[in-house]
């Protein structure tokens, strides 16, 4: 097995999963508030290592030509994805006193794990960029290797995977402290809210597009 094409796996791994702004959002969030935040990055890493393996031998081709499920994977993505910005946007507005922060850290600290677990699915499986970068790209690429090239160059994607949903979790754990000051917590809601709200409006765009195509 060769180390060099594992690291290629690793970069061009990480090069994709690192943009994919909604599931990183999210594990941040509960990584702050330290709520199942190693459950979310575990659902996480495993939805995305099973989706990679998936592109790598030989399930690229098969969903990038299924225009059906892209729609309909992309318009669930942007409802799904407006929907988190309006909560982020009203967990900023809350923000603005501080007994209105502490009920929402602390309402936001009930949820059960159930629920939490189906966010954690939700924004990663409503995500379309998720199989297109995971499946499609990362796909493609590995499938232009050799058999025993190809499972180094999975087992570098896979293992860029666990190491970034790992890290942003137990980071934002460790450096919950000072995120999780009510401004703070507010500014990270806006910019993830405006994240969201961008992330739809192109995904829109290009669903639009294609529509009229």
């Amino acid at each position: 097995m060769s180390s060099g094409i594992v690291l290629q796996g690793f970069g061009l791994g990480l090069s994709m999963i690192v943009p994919i702004g909604a599931q990183n959002a999210f594990v941040l969030n509960q990584g702050i508030r330290k709520h199942h935040h190693v459950a979310v990055a575990t659902i996480c890493f495993i939805c995305d290592a099973l989706l990679i393996l998936l592109g790598v031998f030989g399930g690229g081709a098969m969903l990038a030509n299924n225009e059906i499920l892209l729609n309909v994977v992309t318009l669930g993505g942007v409802a799904f994805l407006l929907t988190y910005a309006f909560q982020s946007l009203r967990q900023a507005w809350r923000a603005q006193n501080d007994d209105a922060s502490s009920e929402s850290t602390s309402a936001t600290a009930n949820k059960t794990l159930l629920s939490v677990i189906l966010g954690a699915l939700a924004v990663t499986l409503l995500n379309p960029h998720v199989y297109l970068d995971t499946v499609v790209v990362l796909g493609s690429i590995g499938g232009q290797f050799e058999p025993s090239q190809r499972n180094a160059f999975a087992i570098g994607t896979v293992l860029a995977s666990l190491v970034w949903f790992y890290g942003i979790a137990l980071g934002a754990a460790k450096l919950s402290p000072v995120l999780s000051k009510p401004r703070v917590r507010q500014v990270i809601d806006v910019l993830v809210a405006a994240m969201m709200i961008y992330v739809a409006y192109l995904l829109m765009q290009k669903w639009m597009m294609n529509w009229e195509g």
